[in-house]
């Protein structure tokens, strides 16, 4: 039974939180969690509160054992790029891109 998380518009470029994302991808969700707590990135906090939210998901159903859940897909997909401006020298004006992200989580059964 998969069950499923998302969080969309975080303020993280998606190319960052895929790095995370990569460490934990297949593992057993306490294992990840685990290797979340100690990770000093910005995307392992926000990853760890998506994984707990999906198991919180996955309580709901009641013939779920959630011991055995894994996580089988977590992607980051680009949302909406805020656009900001800093000026320059001698006038000008450069685009600064400040990138948002779309998480999503699975877990199943193994």
């Amino acid at each position: 039974m998969e069950t499923k998380a998302a969080a969309r518009f975080i303020r993280i470029s998606p190319r960052k939180i895929r790095l995370v994302m990569d460490q934990v991808r297949g593992k057993k969700v306490e294992e990840a969690l685990n290797k979340l707590t100690f990770a000093p990135q910005k995307g392992a906090r926000i990853l760890k509160k998506l994984i707990n939210s999906a198991v919180a998901n996955a309580e709901q159903d009641s013939n779920v054992d959630v011991d055995a859940l894994y996580i089988k897909q977590v992607y980051a997909n680009e949302g909406p790029t805020l656009k900001r401006w800093r000026p320059r020298a001698q006038g000008r004006a450069t685009r600064i891109r400040k990138r948002t992200s779309h998480l999503t989580v699975v877990l199943d059964e193994r």
